[in-house]
Formats: C-alpha cells, structure tokens, sequence
C-alpha cells in the first residue's frame, strides 16, 4: 500500500513520463504544483517505488519510468476518468450524431472517433453474430433461378447474400419460404439455421429438394462468416518515439495484419466493461510491447461489437478511458431518444 506523498510522485511521474517520453528526474518534479517538497525527498521517494517494482531505471538516465506495475497501479487507483474537453464533448457528439442504417456502421464511426480524439490507432469488429435472435429472414426473387436472402438480427445487424439454383423458381415458391423459415426461426438464435435439411420441409411442398437446399447451405455459410475487422488510424502510431525501434514497428504492423491476434484481442474482457492490459498481461507474445485498451459495448441488451485501442504502454490512459466512457454514455443516450 502505498501512501499520499508516494502516490503523488508515482501519478506525477506516469503522467510526466506519458506527455515528455522522456525518463522523470527528480529534478523535473520539484516544479509539479501537487509536489511541495525537496528534490532529496523526491529522490527517496522515488529509490522507495523503484525499489518496490513501479518505477525502473534506464541505462541512459538518471531518471525513472514507469514499470508495468506502476502502469498497472496508476490505472486501477490514480487514474482521472473526466480528461475530456468541451471542445472533444462537442466533436464526438456530433460524429455519433450520424444517422446509421446498420450497426457495423455505428461501431466504426465510434472508432474512427475515438482514434482522431485520442491519436491512437483502434480497431473494431461488430457484434457476434451467433450470440443474436433472427427478426426476420426475407427472400426476393432476383431472376427465374436466382434470389437474395436477408437476415435481419434483433440487434441491428444485416446479413446479405446472393443463392442460385439449378432449377426455376417462381414467385410463389418465394412466398412460401418466406413463410416456413420465418415461421420456423423467427425469434430463435442465429445458428439454429444450421438444421438438418428434412426439418425445413413440407409434405405439401411440390418443388424439389434441390430449391431448399442451396437456400439452407447458404444462409449457414453467411451466418459462420467472421465480422469484418476495421482499422483506423494506423499511420498515427508511427509517429510516436517507442516506433523508431524498428522491431518494435515490424512487430506492429504483423499484428495488425494478423486477424487472428487482433479477434482475440477484441474479444477479451467482460461485456459493457474497459478492459486494459498492458505489456505482459497480454496472453499474445505479440502484443507484450503494447498496451491495448478494448472496449465491449451494449445498449438495451444489445451487443454493439468491440473497438480496440492498441499503443505503447506509454498511452495516455486518461485520455483513452474519458473518451470511451463519454462515448459509451453518449451510445446509451442515442438510443434512448
């Protein structure tokens, strides 16, 4: 447990450190307003926390930087949640402002707001599908052995898809697969569309086997499809100093090209929580250079999908959690309206 003053020199160096990139000298914190106390008791204070694990040395320095515990306990116990101006309130507002047709499109336009506020680079991915009810499913005839399937989710989400045949189909055959699959799986999870092919047929049916079937092939095809990944802001990364390693900057741009790394990473952590891990908390040994902040978001019990933020562990974590949280609430707000 770590006590006021200790407290004050820790937060003061994270944030010191988070804005310079610089190692914090004692010297440097003496002019901190929060700080009123000598150079030497800094001096102590600081050998204290570096001898306990938050802070660490470097070789080229007299000063300290954070260690990942001291990154770890800046979060959890010093960190402000409201480092947000009016101006970025004003901003954000009017982005999630936006009319959206689908929910993919809310998801990205968060993200994309939330890397030009925050500088950093955010990936996004929508909600999963299997976790959602089927609305509606609507079939529309497109030519004598063509149609498309839409499925419509209880949250917002939108699955298209084009089925041929090898036979004709009319209209009327349209309207009565309209009618068994709605009438079959309405209200009921995404993927009991995958059923055995005799559970969709009717003994009064007089088209073939060979209609229904594609139909069926298709729509669990579509459904096991992965949501798109979106990425925003990568080049902003570059142009922080931690990216001048060149390992640090090839280790990058493979995560962000590797889908597998970046679903695990979005899909970590708890529902309508912010999730930060930082440096070896992450299970990935790609993302041990990083901290990645993801954030899962629901409104009225809908998933919405995740967006990630990925960055040094030098990452203004004040800024990243006030700017997810006054987006969440300002999600909430939308849709209550």
């Amino acid at each position: 447990m770590l006590d006021s003053r200790k407290k004050k020199v820790l937060q003061a160096i994270v944030e010191e450190y988070i804005n310079t990139a610089e190692p914090v000298s004692s010297n440097a914190l003496t002019k901190h307003e929060d700080l009123k106390c000598s150079s030497a008791t800094i001096r102590n204070e600081m050998a204290d926390l570096e001898k306990a694990g938050f802070l660490d040395k470097t070789h080229t320095s007299s000063g300290r930087i954070p260690s990942e515990k001291g990154y770890r306990y800046y979060v959890d116990e010093l960190l402000d949640d409201k480092d947000i101006s009016l101006e970025e309130i004003k901003y954000i507002s009017s982005k999630l402002e936006t009319k959206v047709n689908e929910i993919e499109d809310l998801t990205k336009i968060a993200a994309n707001t939330i890397s030009e506020v925050t500088h950093y680079t955010t990936v996004s991915i929508g909600p999963k599908t299997t976790s959602q009810l089927i609305e509606e499913i609507k079939f529309v005839l497109l030519g004598t052995r063509m149609m498309m399937a839409v499925i419509l989710t209880d949250a917002g989400l939108v699955k298209e898809t084009i089925i041929k045949f090898d036979e004709d189909v009319n209209q009327k055959q349209i309207e009565t697969m309209n009618y068994m699959f709605n009438n079959k799986l309405k209200n009921q999870p995404i993927e009991t569309i995958d059923r055995p092919l005799e559970e969709y047929l009717y003994d009064e049916m007089t088209y073939s086997v060979n209609v229904i079937k594609p139909v069926i092939e298709q729509l669990k095809k579509v459904i096991k499809e992965e949501n798109e990944i979106y990425l925003e802001g990568a080049n902003k990364s570059f142009d922080l100093p931690e990216f001048n390693s060149l390992d640090v900057a090839k280790n990058f741009v493979n995560i962000l090209d590797t889908k597998e790394v970046i679903a695990d990473m979005l899909n970590s952590g708890f529902a309508e929580d912010i999730n930060i891990y930082i440096g070896n908390e992450n299970e990935k040994d790609e993302l041990k250079d990083f901290s990645i902040v993801t954030f899962k978001h629901k409104v009225n019990g809908k998933d919405l999908g995740t967006i990630g933020i990925i960055g040094p562990k030098r990452m203004d974590y004040s800024k990243v959690v006030s700017v997810m949280k006054y987006i969440n609430k300002k999600l909430k707000d939308l849709d209550n309206n």
